[in-house]
C-alpha cells in the first residue's frame, strides 16, 4: 500500500487486493499507518510481521466491485476505517 494522504493526522493508502489462502486480503505496512488502522477494524484483521491483514469478505469485495488485483484505498475518515474501490482501477492500460 502507497501513502496517498497530505495530512499527517489522517491516513489514506492504496494498494491491491491480494489472495492468501483462498482468502482476499489487503496487507497494509505497519510503519505506512496499519497500527493506527487496527484498532479501528472490528474483525477480520490480524498483525502478521511488518503488516496488518485485512481479510475482505465475498459480499463486500462483491459490493466493492474488487478482485485480486484491484486497487483500493483505506483510510480512517471519521476514526473508521474505510475501504473503497480505486478509481485507478477504471484506467485503460497501455
Amino acid at each position: 500500500m502507497d501513502d496517498e494522504g497530505l495530512d499527517p493526522d489522517y491516513i489514506s493508502l492504496e494498494g491491491p487486493v491480494e489472495r492468501i489462502d483462498g482468502e482476499l486480503v489487503l496487507r497494509i505496512p505497519l510503519s505506512a499507518g496499519g497500527h493506527e488502522l487496527a484498532p479501528l477494524i472490528r474483525r477480520g484483521s490480524r498483525i502478521k510481521g511488518d503488516f496488518l491483514i485485512v481479510t475482505i469478505p465475498p459480499d463486500l469485495a462483491e459490493h466493492l466491485g474488487v478482485t485480486e488485483g484491484s486497487l483500493v484505498i483505506v483510510d480512517d475518515c471519521d476514526n473508521r476505517f474505510n475501504i473503497t474501490r480505486s478509481d485507478s482501477n477504471d484506467q485503460p492500460t497501455h
